[in-house]
């Protein structure tokens, strides 16, 4: 049985907004606003960039240009950890086989 949505109302740039979401995600939804209402307020007060959908645009290549990095050293992260687990596992077996050969 699925919960139904929950609808919360939101502010970016002074214009607000009524969002759909999951029952418990309220507060997330809240601050994701907030966080892209900062960003947009940011870039619209450098001067360079005039219009909201100019402004919104600019700040979802931002945001999506740190996604894909934070992607890209995650991976580079769990890359070098699965490296050093293997060395781990190797260390252990060249032990256990040495210490398996003083029995003997």
């Amino acid at each position: 049985m699925s919960r139904a949505p929950k609808t919360v109302t939101v502010t970016i740039l002074d214009k607000e907004y009524r969002i759909a979401c999951q029952p418990g995600e309220e507060e997330a939804v809240l601050a994701s606003a907030l966080h892209l209402d900062e960003r947009m307020r940011e870039i619209r007060q450098t001067g360079k960039i005039i219009g909201t959908e100019r402004i919104a645009v600019m700040v979802a290549l931002n945001m999506a240009h740190e996604l894909l990095t934070l992607q890209e050293d995650h991976s580079e992260t769990d890359a070098t950890l699965e490296r050093r687990m293997r060395q781990l596992q190797e260390q252990v077996e060249v032990a256990l086989s040495q210490f398996n050969q003083l029995e003997l």
